[in-house]
């Protein structure tokens, strides 16, 4: 046989890794593992434990403590206790302890892989050479982040008590992509790892021992559901971060929402994976085994939907196919393993039934003929096509080694059907035009978009999602954010609810004649003024009881109106940055023209001095945002891979918002012209003390060249037009800033699309203050990050 013939048919050998020193650290605890709180091993408090086994194998690994809301609580107080002395620390003293922590997981990283292997199912390779290192790098960077803290963010301060949970995927690097952050920022945690996988979160809880990390800083609660429920709702957590699908997510959503907690959720995915006629297709191919079946497909933003231009097709499934049969299925400690075992049987199962499912609805089914193990969790890497768009196989997060492939002709096509889902969390774009690439990346609603390569991860670069794969960022600086508040809204005072004039009018108006009403105004949907669809109007008093004017009724039909005249503008956030300025400093001149007119008829609610500041502040507010317009823009991230990421911050679409009630002009401004100088669209409801400011503030509008739909304005009830708002499923963003219940009240009737909420939580803001009513506070929440990850050179 020739060396060429030999090459060809050349077989892998086990290679097998050496679990003895993983199984050594088990047996040191005695295979039995109580809860890590105030930097001490404790035994739960109901003293009942449950088993983690190796999926490969069934075989228990160890026992571990079975949480209850008695032990979460010992551990809330314990992160309560060490927190002032940790925020107390120096930035330098908490970088060297994050340092520190980064230096362990580097000391023991082979036993570390091995046993989360062991626990997990994945392969070793993966454990060794991706999970375990992006765990250091967490550390390493975000020690970097405490010591830059202070000047980096200036006027903001650590949440406080966060409680974390992290799914059973990626456990080690989900703790270390969420405890980096929360301690770099002086919070303490709170952590409950997957019910599955919970030992290396044990491990690390001894790693935080030998690091000298005080005590109380990290806790560690291990448990089912319920103690992750019990964690969610004890009022001693500030802020809960959680990743995992996007139903639990959406139940946490709704058990914080009468609550203060701050909430980042990352959640499911359906990611497509696009490819091109005139991509270089081995290369997708070899993107494409990263992309669906790393980590046997249980990856939220696995490429589980291949979308393929209709001309390379068929040669591409060939490939594909090809490609299948040289996977090794089997035991995940040997290093000749490409796909391990699935985590538990629930989900095993889970993943046929989807399959089976996905063949009634007409996809064909194809799986190599590779050996799999009898013994343990496996299930075969399997290619779906034929697929329709609608399926549940192109619809359902599969979590599994499944590809749904379906095709496309024009370069429309692909976005079209990579958007037509619930989801928005990564995408993967494949093709030897940058133009294309580029293109065709901007308009799609994912939070990374990998161009020509694929589940690339860096602790400098935000991941996380867009519409129902949740909000917030893990990684990079606006990961970072997260954990923060500003210092002034941590301790302000609760709004004092006054009984409103409209609602209310004096038995005895000052003035016995009837008085003549000013005028009457009208909503503005669509760039034009319109009547209610109510037909009715509401009184509108003055401070002395005197009738103002009547103000339109909106209702459910004027805000879905609205919102449809939001949608079909939202060309405004393709506007260049400088266009938008240009616009918004034009509306600040229109309403300097105006400044007497519109002080003197506010003054009739406010009082002079108040109606004044307001139109004065207004008119600089505008041009702040006018200026931040063409500057709060992204950033370019090096990571350590021959990738630059281009961080874009985009408009998040669609924002309801409701305004207070006693700054009528200046509230108003302050809230809609952030959103717009980002290029989001605005359904808003003015202050329903005088909503008659809608009428100042269309007629500005009109003529200052604010293309049609970008600001719609409907007056009423503000608890009825609320509701409809915050339960619309085309608004993107809802922002309240009314109070306590107003709060509460959006955070759950907005639960069904996941929608961002941004509130004041019930907390007074001082308009007229600079640091309080205007900046980058709210800037944030006007943007979400899109991660765009571009390979260069060899």
């Amino acid at each position: 046989m020739s060396i060429v013939e030999k090459f060809m048919t050349m077989e892998y050998g086990p290679a097998p890794e050496d679990p003895r020193e993983a199984l050594a650290w088990l047996d040191r605890h005695g295979r039995r593992f109580g809860h890590f709180m105030n930097g001490a091993w404790q035994a739960p408090a109901a003293g009942t434990y449950f088993d983690t086994a190796d999926p490969s194998t069934g075989e228990r690994l160890a026992v571990v403590a079975e949480g209850s809301a008695a032990d979460v609580d010992s551990a809330v107080k314990a992160a309560r206790g060490a927190l002032p002395a940790w925020q107390s620390l120096t930035p330098h003293a908490r970088a060297r302890y994050l340092y520190a922590l980064a230096r362990q997981v580097q000391k023991h990283s082979r036993w570390l892989a091995v046993l989360e292997t062991l626990d997990n199912g994945k392969p070793i390779r993966e454990s060794r050479d991706i999970d375990i290192p992006l765990v250091a790098r967490h550390f390493y960077h975000h020690a970097g982040w405490a010591q830059l803290l202070e000047q980096e963010f200036p006027g903001y301060t650590a949440c406080g008590v966060v409680g974390q949970i992290i799914p059973w995927n990626f456990p080690l690097l989900m703790l270390a992509w969420k405890i980096a952050p929360a301690l770099a920022t002086g919070n303490t945690v709170v952590l409950k790892p997957a019910e599955f996988t919970p030992l290396t979160a044990l491990a690390f809880a001894e790693i935080c021992q030998e690091a000298g990390l005080p005590a109380g800083v990290v806790n560690i609660v291990t448990g089912d559901g319920s103690t992750g429920e019990a964690l969610v709702k004890h009022p001693g957590v500030d802020k809960i971060a959680f990743t995992g699908s996007t139903e639990v997510g959406r139940a946490i959503r709704k058990a914080t929402a009468l609550s203060h907690k701050k909430l980042s959720l990352e959640l499911g995915g359906k990611s497509p994976f696009v490819i091109f006629e005139d991509a270089d297709l081995d290369s997708a191919v070899e993107g494409l085994v990263d992309g669906i079946w790393f980590n046997q497909g249980q990856v939220c933003c696995a490429g589980s939907r291949l979308l393929m231009q209709e001309s390379v097709a068929e040669k591409l499934i060939g490939k594909i196919q090809d490609r299948m049969n040289t996977l090794r299925i089997g035991p995940p400690l040997d290093k000749a393993i490409d796909i391990g075992a699935i985590v538990a049987r629930v989900q095993l199962e889970r993943i046929q039934r989807l399959v089976d499912q996905g063949i009634a609805e007409g996809a064909t089914c194809w799986q190599p003929a590779i050996p799999v193990p009898s013994r343990g969790l496996y299930f075969p890497p399997t290619l779906l096509w034929n697929v329709h768009p609608t399926s549940v196989v192109a619809q359902q997060e599969i979590f599994g080694p499944v590809l749904a492939a379906m095709s496309f002709r024009t370069p429309r096509e692909p976005v079209e059907l990579a958007n037509n889902t619930v989801y928005g969390l990564a995408a993967c774009v494949w093709s030897e035009s940058i133009n294309v690439s580029l293109h065709v990346a901007a308009q799609l609603k994912a939070g990374v978009v990998w161009v020509n390569c694929t589940n690339l991860f860096d602790a400098a670069c935000g991941f996380g999602g867009y519409r129902e794969s949740g909000y917030g960022r893990e990684g990079g600086r606006e990961g970072l954010s997260e954990y923060l508040e500003p210092v002034w809204f941590k301790d302000a005072p609760l709004v004092h609810t006054t009984p409103l004039a409209m609602d209310q009018p004096p038995e005895q108006p000052a003035d016995l004649g009837a008085p003549p009403i000013d005028r009457t105004v009208k909503l503005y949907i669509g760039g034009h003024q319109t009547r209610p669809d109510s037909g009715y109007s509401i009184a509108v008093h003055g401070a002395d009881g005197r009738l103002l004017g009547e103000a339109p009724l909106g209702n459910r039909k004027d805000i879905r109106n609205a919102v449809e005249a939001a949608r079909k503008a939202e060309g405004w956030g393709r506007a260049t940055a400088h266009h938008r300025a240009q616009v918004l400093f034009y509306v600040a001149e229109n309403l300097s023209q105006r400044r007497e007119e519109m002080a003197g008829r506010l003054s009739a609610v406010v009082g002079k001095k108040q109606a004044q500041a307001e139109v004065s502040l207004g008119i600089e507010r505008i041009f702040s945002y006018a200026a931040w317009a063409d500057k709060y823009d992204g950033a370019v991230h090096n990571p350590p891979f021959r990738n630059v990421v281009l961080a874009m911050k985009e408009p998040i679409g669609t924002v309801g918002v409701v305004c207070p009630a006693d700054v009528p002009l200046l509230g108003f401004l302050s809230l809609v012209m952030p959103a717009i100088s980002a290029g989001n669209t605005v359904v808003a409801i003015p202050s329903e003390k005088y909503p008659l400011i809608a009428g100042d503030l269309y007629q500005v509008f009109e003529t200052s060249d604010l293309p049609d739909g970008v600001v719609n304005i409907v007056t009423g009830r503000a608890a009825e037009l609320m509701k409809t708002l915050a339960e619309h499923d085309d608004v993107d963003s809802i922002w309240c800033f009314t109070d306590e219940a107003g709060a509460a009240a959006v955070k759950t009737l907005s639960v069904g699309n996941l929608k961002q909420v941004f509130t004041n939580e019930g907390r007074a803001i001082d308009w007229f203050d600079v640091k309080q009513g205007e900046g980058r506070w709210f800037l944030d929440h006007t943007v979400q990050v899109k991660n765009i990850w571009v390979p260069y050179g060899a």
